[in-house]
Protein backbone atom coordinates (compact mmCIF):
# COMPACT_ATOMS: atom_id res chain seq x y z
CA UNK A 1 0.00 0.00 0.00
CA UNK A 2 1.20 3.23 -0.77
CA UNK A 3 1.80 6.38 1.32
CA UNK A 4 -1.41 8.93 0.73
CA UNK A 5 -0.73 11.84 -1.23
CA UNK A 6 -0.06 14.81 1.71
CA UNK A 7 -1.18 17.41 -0.74
CA UNK A 8 -4.78 15.76 -1.38
CA UNK A 9 -4.76 15.12 2.21
CA UNK A 10 -4.01 18.41 3.48
CA UNK A 11 -6.73 19.85 5.89
CA UNK A 12 -8.57 21.43 2.84
CA UNK A 13 -12.21 21.50 3.11
CA UNK A 14 -15.53 22.14 0.89
CA UNK A 15 -15.15 25.97 -0.33
CA UNK A 16 -12.26 26.19 1.25
CA UNK A 17 -9.78 27.45 -1.79
CA UNK A 18 -12.56 29.63 -2.94
CA UNK A 19 -11.27 33.87 -3.20
CA UNK A 20 -8.95 35.04 -5.05
CA UNK A 21 -6.60 35.08 -2.47
CA UNK A 22 -5.32 31.44 -3.64
CA UNK A 23 -4.15 30.37 -6.86
CA UNK A 24 -2.86 27.05 -8.02
CA UNK A 25 1.14 28.12 -10.02
CA UNK A 26 1.85 25.00 -12.83
CA UNK A 27 5.20 24.20 -14.33
CA UNK A 28 4.02 22.06 -17.14
CA UNK A 29 5.81 19.12 -18.22
CA UNK A 30 5.49 16.20 -20.80
CA UNK A 31 7.12 13.47 -18.22
CA UNK A 32 6.15 15.28 -14.91
CA UNK A 33 4.58 18.84 -13.52
CA UNK A 34 5.14 20.94 -10.66
CA UNK A 35 2.28 22.24 -8.88
CA UNK A 36 2.03 24.55 -6.08
CA UNK A 37 -1.01 25.89 -4.04
CA UNK A 38 -0.55 29.34 -2.14
CA UNK A 39 -3.14 31.51 -0.09
CA UNK A 40 -1.40 35.45 -0.98
CA UNK A 41 -3.03 36.71 2.54
CA UNK A 42 -1.60 34.10 4.83
CA UNK A 43 2.31 34.17 2.26
CA UNK A 44 2.56 30.31 2.09
CA UNK A 45 2.75 27.75 0.43
CA UNK A 46 -0.46 24.83 1.46
CA UNK A 47 0.74 22.54 -0.87
CA UNK A 48 2.86 21.29 -3.11
CA UNK A 49 4.18 18.50 -5.66
CA UNK A 50 5.91 17.17 -8.79
CA UNK A 51 3.90 14.53 -10.15
CA UNK A 52 3.23 13.11 -13.66
CA UNK A 53 0.57 15.35 -15.98
CA UNK A 54 -2.16 12.76 -15.28
CA UNK A 55 -1.74 12.77 -11.42
CA UNK A 56 -1.37 16.38 -11.74
CA UNK A 57 -4.55 17.43 -13.60
CA UNK A 58 -6.44 14.89 -10.65
CA UNK A 59 -5.18 16.54 -7.98
CA UNK A 60 -6.29 20.31 -9.92
CA UNK A 61 -9.52 19.14 -10.14
CA UNK A 62 -9.64 18.31 -6.24
CA UNK A 63 -8.25 21.47 -5.42
CA UNK A 64 -11.53 22.83 -8.22
CA UNK A 65 -13.56 20.87 -6.72
CA UNK A 66 -12.57 22.98 -2.78
CA UNK A 67 -13.16 26.11 -4.83
CA UNK A 68 -10.01 26.91 -6.71
CA UNK A 69 -10.78 29.49 -9.56
CA UNK A 70 -7.50 30.22 -11.33
CA UNK A 71 -4.27 28.70 -11.99
CA UNK A 72 -0.95 30.32 -13.33
CA UNK A 73 0.58 28.26 -16.01
CA UNK A 74 4.16 28.46 -16.75
CA UNK A 75 4.35 29.57 -20.73
CA UNK A 76 7.13 26.91 -21.73
CA UNK A 77 6.67 23.50 -22.76
CA UNK A 78 3.49 21.95 -23.06
CA UNK A 79 1.73 25.00 -22.01
CA UNK A 80 -0.94 25.36 -24.89
CA UNK A 81 -2.63 21.89 -24.31
CA UNK A 82 -2.76 22.29 -20.64
CA UNK A 83 -4.46 25.84 -20.84
CA UNK A 84 -7.00 23.81 -23.10
CA UNK A 85 -7.41 21.31 -20.38
CA UNK A 86 -7.81 23.77 -17.42
CA UNK A 87 -10.62 25.65 -19.83
CA UNK A 88 -12.44 22.58 -19.79
CA UNK A 89 -12.29 22.14 -16.29
CA UNK A 90 -13.63 25.52 -15.94
CA UNK A 91 -10.32 27.16 -14.01
CA UNK A 92 -9.14 30.41 -15.49
CA UNK A 93 -5.82 30.31 -16.57
CA UNK A 94 -3.19 32.97 -16.86
CA UNK A 95 0.04 32.38 -18.99
CA UNK A 96 3.06 33.33 -17.33
CA UNK A 97 6.27 33.60 -18.93
CA UNK A 98 9.04 31.43 -16.83
CA UNK A 99 12.09 32.42 -18.73
CA UNK A 100 14.76 31.66 -16.51
CA UNK A 101 12.68 29.87 -13.84
CA UNK A 102 14.82 27.13 -13.66
CA UNK A 103 18.02 28.30 -12.87
CA UNK A 104 16.35 30.75 -10.30
CA UNK A 105 14.46 27.81 -9.03
CA UNK A 106 17.56 26.68 -8.22
CA UNK A 107 18.98 29.56 -6.08
CA UNK A 108 15.46 29.60 -4.36
CA UNK A 109 15.07 25.94 -3.08
CA UNK A 110 18.45 26.52 -1.45
CA UNK A 111 17.39 29.86 0.07
CA UNK A 112 14.42 27.34 1.21
CA UNK A 113 16.00 24.17 2.68
CA UNK A 114 19.77 25.27 3.24
CA UNK A 115 22.28 23.13 2.23
CA UNK A 116 23.39 20.54 5.11
CA UNK A 117 25.91 18.23 5.60
CA UNK A 118 28.75 17.97 2.83
CA UNK A 119 26.48 19.96 0.47
CA UNK A 120 27.48 23.10 2.92
CA UNK A 121 30.65 22.54 1.59
CA UNK A 122 30.24 23.29 -2.51
CA UNK A 123 30.37 26.83 -4.04
CA UNK A 124 26.69 27.46 -4.28
CA UNK A 125 27.05 27.63 -8.21
CA UNK A 126 27.76 23.83 -8.29
CA UNK A 127 25.33 22.65 -5.48
CA UNK A 128 22.26 20.60 -7.31
CA UNK A 129 19.44 19.89 -5.15
CA UNK A 130 18.80 16.31 -4.16
CA UNK A 131 15.41 16.23 -6.01
CA UNK A 132 13.97 17.33 -8.70
CA UNK A 133 12.47 21.49 -8.50
CA UNK A 134 9.53 21.66 -10.53
CA UNK A 135 7.19 22.67 -7.82
CA UNK A 136 9.81 25.60 -6.61
CA UNK A 137 9.40 26.47 -9.83
CA UNK A 138 5.34 26.64 -9.51
CA UNK A 139 6.18 28.61 -6.53
CA UNK A 140 8.67 31.21 -8.25
CA UNK A 141 5.70 31.84 -10.71
CA UNK A 142 3.13 32.44 -8.36
CA UNK A 143 5.79 34.66 -6.28
CA UNK A 144 6.33 36.53 -9.44
CA UNK A 145 2.61 36.71 -10.04
CA UNK A 146 2.10 38.64 -6.66
CA UNK A 147 5.82 40.31 -6.27
CA UNK A 148 6.20 38.86 -3.03
CA UNK A 149 7.90 35.53 -1.66
CA UNK A 150 6.00 32.67 0.22
CA UNK A 151 7.02 31.01 3.23
CA UNK A 152 7.41 27.19 1.88
CA UNK A 153 5.67 23.82 2.48
CA UNK A 154 7.96 22.05 4.67
CA UNK A 155 10.25 19.66 3.34
CA UNK A 156 8.89 15.98 3.92
CA UNK A 157 5.08 17.02 3.02
CA UNK A 158 6.16 17.82 -0.61
CA UNK A 159 4.58 15.13 -2.86
CA UNK A 160 7.20 13.34 -5.19
CA UNK A 161 10.23 14.63 -3.75
CA UNK A 162 12.00 12.13 -2.52
CA UNK A 163 15.52 13.67 -1.92
CA UNK A 164 18.36 11.32 -3.97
Amino acid sequence: MSAPNPAETAPLHEGSLAGSDWLAGLDPGRSKCGLALANRRQHRVAAAAVLPPESALRLLERWQQLGLERVLLGNGTHSRSWQQQLQQLGLSAALVDERGTTLAARQRYWQLYPARSWRRLLPEGLRLPPRDIDDVVAQLLLERHWGEPLDPLPQDALQGNEPA
